[in-house]
């Protein structure tokens, strides 16, 4: 079980904790998958809310038609650099995009640029980038994030807890999970992404909130003698 408290820099990437975790995945044959740090299972839609579950080894899944996708329950936790509380609450009727990263994690690194670029092109179209930051030493994650300049923030998450509330696999990082503006799974990766990846899944779910905007509008429109259709 992950420990609470502060991990000392042992436990980042390369210590003994890592190193059982990436044994037991070799242990597994699960080592094949695309460029992560870690490896492991799919995810589905499964009961009320989103939760990953093992479907079949996808490593990228996209959930449609829009009634087909579970909402992410709330979660809460604090910011690597600022130490403020944030919650996914916090971006109600936003397009999301949540990352799990670390330090430690190569991929990561090579990612971090791809998504500060998605995020510059997306922000002003009602989209929302949110990192967790997982088992990490929390000074060399507030390191990463400005080395790499990412302006959005991201939730340190040590032990898994906030993952845990979606049952993400703590295996594979990074992992990213696009939500819609009901914060509905949409699609996720189980690996490094690119901006390739991430603008067409965004372009969509900006699409499909301005088509239903339009489509709420039309309905109110009133008659000309003023009683709403």
């Amino acid at each position: 079980m992950a420990r609470s408290a502060q991990p000392s820099k042992r436990a980042r990437f390369g210590g003994p904790q890592v190193r059982g975790g990436v044994a037991l995945i070799a242990v597994l044959g699960l080592t094949a998958l695309i460029a992560a740090c870690g490896v492991g299972k799919s995810a589905v839609a499964q009961g009320e809310t989103f939760q990953f579950v093992s479907p079949g080894g996808k490593v990228v899944i996209e959930y449609n038609p829009p009634a087909s996708r579970k909402p992410l329950r709330n979660f809460s936790g604090s910011d690597v650099a600022s130490g403020n509380r944030i919650s996914l609450g916090d971006f109600a009727g936003k397009i999301v995009v949540i990352n799990i990263w670390a330090s430690w994690c190569g991929p990561c690194i090579a990612e971090s640029t791809q998504l500060e670029q998605a995020y510059a092109a997306t922000k002003d179209k009602g989209v929302q980038f949110l990192g967790i930051n997982f088992r990490d030493d929390r000074a060399s994650a507030a390191d990463f994030i400005a080395n790499h300049h990412l302006t959005y923030p991201s939730i340190y998450d040590y032990s898994g807890q906030v993952m845990a509330t979606w049952h993400a696999p703590i295996s594979v990082v990074p992992t990213t999970l696009v939500i819609d503006r009901q914060h509905r799974a949409a699609a996720v990766f189980l690996r490094a992404v690119t901006t390739i990846d991430l603008l067409p899944v965004l372009d969509r779910l900006v699409a499909e909130s301005t088509a239903s905007t339009a489509s709420t509008a039309a309905g109110a429109v009133s008659s000309p003698s003023g009683v709403p259709r």
